[in-house]
Order: C-alpha cells, then structure tokens, then sequence
C-alpha cells in the first residue's frame, strides 16, 4: 500500500517522497503546496494484480490533498486486511467536462495535428452531456444524440467523428483509472451510422482537371492544391506544415509522428513542380508556417476551391455527382503512382496507409525507393503530356 504523486506537468505517478520529478525535474514540493499535484493510493488485489486509484475517485474526498490521500489509502488498508478488498469498486465522479479539461491538457494529445478538430468535437458532446458523471451515461443516451445530431443535418461521418472522439478519451481515461468498465463498454457498445465503405470515393483529377483548377485559384492556394497533387499528404498535414520540415536541398519533406493522423512519422520526397514551387515562396520572418495568408496560417480553403472549381468548370463536393473534394487528391496521387508503376508497398510508405501489414513486415522500404517512386511518378506525367502534344500535333 502506498500513496503516489502526479507530476502536474509530465503526469508521472511516483513515490509521494520525492522532492523533484523523475521524469521532468519539476519541483514537487512546490507544487504540492501549490495544490498542482494530484494523489493516487497503489495497491494490491487479493489475486496478485496491482491496482491504482486515484485519490479524487472517492465521494468526498479532495483528489490535490494529502490529508485526503492518507484517508484514502486507510480505507483500502482496512478493507485489505478485513479481506473485502474484491468487493471495492470506486465511486467515479467526473464528468464529461472534468474529463475532458483533463484529457486536452495532455501534452501528448495537444501535439496531436488533428487537435483543433478534436476539440470541437468534445466540445459539442460537451454541450449536451458536460454536467453529466460519465458512468451515468447510458447507451441510449448516445443513440439520443446520434438520432439528434442527425436531426439537424450532420452527416453520419461527422457524428461518428464526434462520438469516436468521446470514446477515444474514455479509453485513455480508463487506462488511466479514472473511469471504470463499464463506463467505457458504454461508448464501445454504441454503433457506427456510417457503413464500411460507404462514404468510399473513387474520384481522380485528370491533369487537365489540375491544371485548369490551379489557375483559376488565389496565389495563396496555389500551393497547398499543388502538394496535395504531387504529395498525397492529407490537407491537416499540408496546412499545419512548417519550414523546419522541408529541406530542399535534399527535396524531402519529414513527418513527425505528431504531425500525422496514424502518428508514425514518414518522409516525402519532393519532385521537380513542387521543388519548383516552394522555392517561389516567401518565407516570413515571424511564423514557421509555409502557407499563409495575409500573414497568418491558412486554417481553411473550401470556399477558394469551390470558387475555383465554379470558375473551371469542374463540378465541386461530395454530394454532387463526380464532384471534387480536396481529399480526392489523396486518391488522386495513389493512382498516378500506381499507373507510373511503382510498387504499391512503396506507395503506401509514402502516404502512410497502414493496411497488408504481413506485406510490409517482409519488406523494407528506404529514401532510395521513395525517392524512385516520385521519379517514376513525375516521368509517368510527363509522357502523357508529351502524348497528348503529339495528338494534337496530328491533328
């Protein structure tokens, strides 16, 4: 039996006894009298499997105070000893709000590159279940809010994005100890609206789609359509995109782990066009992002594409038929690259999809044959430009 400590910024659970964190070197003590720390009591179930708990779990107890804490870990040493320790079974008291002002001060989650979305997702379920202590969530209660959602016009994707984002920080809330099983077989029981592969897209840009469309967009836009083009990088991952992850010289663009929505870091290589077009823009002094507007980082171009596309021709969103959406440029460079021939565990290397995993335990993919694929990719495209002229020639 023991009580921990919880660095208030690393998270680290240690011994209550030490002055300095082990992980960060934060000063515990300091922050203990700042009421920063949070108390967990560590134990031992009848069966050999350790257990924690966290202080702030019991009814009335105070979860940043020591007295609370010793209080605590007594009631456990008792029930131990009394032989009822099988029959504990904590009172969980969050809710929804406390674990979600918890869970996005992770600093593991704020590195996330989708965190802006997952905020507005929590905080949509927030407004309808903040005030409610989570194990007093039912599962009908998530079918209300699915059937209420779709009420006002959200897409079935969209509503499975806001519960997944719920259910996600369950998870991590139960491995941590602050929510118990059944709780989280709560959010694991609700199902999906959207059907496997219903929301499947098959839509590929032609090159002259690319061409009139790039021209018709804002000069600050140019360049965020055009990686996607020659990239297949995911428009989140474009956006959020800093010059410290580009290195021209050796024309590849790094991904950290927290940069991508898989988080496994990957490396892009940059053809000719797209080496051509980031060495034409401007680098400010006071930012890092590559693509701004008016001085400050893009967050949306929806509304220039679609402008763009009317102006082209080309019919825009996903509900109109053959319509274009910027992720269709995703698809759009996963079946150029194929067409030019290049092995499709190479492909998925480069993208980051995670599929046929037996495949790619067997093989192993380096820069020389990422740096092949876009070669062979950019010479695929230009052979159809250099057939089409001939044509046209002909004519």
């Amino acid at each position: 039996m023991g009580i921990l400590a919880e660095c208030p910024y690393c998270h680290r659970k240690q011994a209550n006894k030490n002055k300095l964190c082990r992980s960060c070197g934060e000063n515990l003590d300091n922050a203990k009298s700042s009421k920063k720390v949070k108390y967990w009591i560590n134990y031992r179930l009848p069966n050999g499997k350790q257990k924690r708990e966290s202080v702030g779990s019991f009814v009335d107890l105070n979860g940043y105070s020591i007295e609370d804490a010793r209080i605590a870990n007594a009631k456990r040493t008792v029930q131990k000893v009394e032989k009822r320790m099988m029959d504990v079974k904590p009172d969980y008291k969050d809710t929804f709000q406390d674990l979600s002002d918890w869970y996005l001060k992770l600093e593991k989650v704020k590195a996330k590159a989708y965190f802006k979305i997952l905020k507005i997702n929590l905080n949509n379920f927030n407004a309808v279940f903040g005030n409610m202590i989570v194990g007093k969530i039912m599962p009908v209660d998530l079918e209300n809010y699915q059937a209420m959602r779709k009420a006002k016009g959200l897409s079935d994707s969209y509503i499975d994005q806001e519960i997944g984002a719920a259910r996600t920080m369950i998870n991590k809330a139960f491995d941590n100890n602050m929510v118990d099983g059944d709780a989280l077989r709560t959010f694991k029981k609700v199902k999906k609206l959207l059907k496997r592969n219903a929301n499947a897209r098959n839509r590929v840009l032609s090159q002259d789609e690319f061409q009139g469309l790039i021209d018709k967009l804002p000069r600050h836009t140019k360049g965020i359509v055009a990686m996607g083009y020659y990239t297949g990088m995911r428009k989140g991952e474009i956006l959020s995109l800093t010059w410290d992850k580009i290195d021209l010289k050796y024309r590849v663009i790094s991904l950290e782990a927290s940069d991508t929505k898989d988080g496994e870091p990957r490396k892009i290589p940059i053809c000719d066009e797209l080496h051509e077009i980031l060495e034409n823009i401007p680098r400010a002094i006071h930012t890092k992002f590559v693509f701004l507007y008016r001085g400050k980082p893009i967050n949306d171009i929806r509304y220039a594409i679609k402008e763009a596309c009317d102006a082209s021709g080309l019919p825009y969103g996903r509900k109109i038929k053959n319509g274009f959406t910027f992720h269709d440029l995703r698809h759009t460079f996963n079946t150029n690259m194929r067409k030019a021939g290049v092995a499709e565990s190479v492909i998925m290397e480069i993208t980051g999809h995670s599929t046929r995993e037996m495949f790619d335990r067997y093989n192993t993919i380096d820069d020389d044959d990422t740096r092949q694929a876009v070669d062979q990719m950019q010479a695929f495209l230009r052979n159809v430009d250099h057939s089409v002229d001939q044509q046209e020639n002909i004519i």
